[in-house]
């Protein structure tokens, strides 16, 4: 139970820490191109290595924190496409513990359809002016790129946190 509580408490600090930090480190010039969202990567490692159904809560619990602090445009866009597209992403990959590739394939297709929903909703109710070409290039693949080198940084860590969650005694007697 501990272990649970720490990795939500990581995924908060994360999300703090990409609000604040995240600013100052991104070039000024791409500030208004790129918005990497590490804590979606992290929700994504608790889709694959923890339950899909943990995934969907956590992204809509921190989607619509995400919503709230951020933008005040639309609430529940991110809570949605985040919780979405976490749920698919477990769905379509059901490995029990994802090798390296198949973690970065659920990063990239995981961040492309996060992009893909936010612009389509922003795009049906006449938010987002521009064509889904010019999103892809200038603010979607640059997106997908840093969180493919944030994933590829905290893969081993994350892993071996889960690993030692899933041999946690308390919730093999749950199940």
């Amino acid at each position: 139970m501990r272990r649970k509580q720490v990795l939500i408490l990581l995924l908060f600090l994360v999300f703090i820490l990409q609000g604040t930090v995240g600013f100052w480190l991104t070039p000024s010039s791409w500030q208004d191109k790129i918005s990497p969202n590490f804590m979606f990567v992290g929700i994504l490692f608790v889709t694959m290595y923890y339950h899909r159904h943990a995934g969907l809560i956590l992204g809509l619990v921190f989607g619509m924190l995400h919503d709230v602090v951020y933008y005040g445009e639309m609430i529940g866009t991110f809570s949605f496409a985040m919780g979405v597209s976490a749920y698919v992403m477990g769905l379509i990959f059901k490995t029990p513990r994802a090798p390296l590739p198949v973690m970065m394939t659920v990063v990239i297709l995981g961040s492309l359809l996060l992009d893909s929903m936010l612009f389509g909703i922003y795009k049906l109710f006449g938010i987002n002016p521009d064509s889904y070409n010019w999103a892809l290039l200038n603010y979607m693949l640059p997106n997908l790129l840093i969180h493919f080198a944030f994933a590829l940084i905290i893969y081993v860590p994350l892993r071996k946190q889960f690993e030692l969650l899933a041999k946690d005694p308390k919730r093999n007697k749950a199940s």
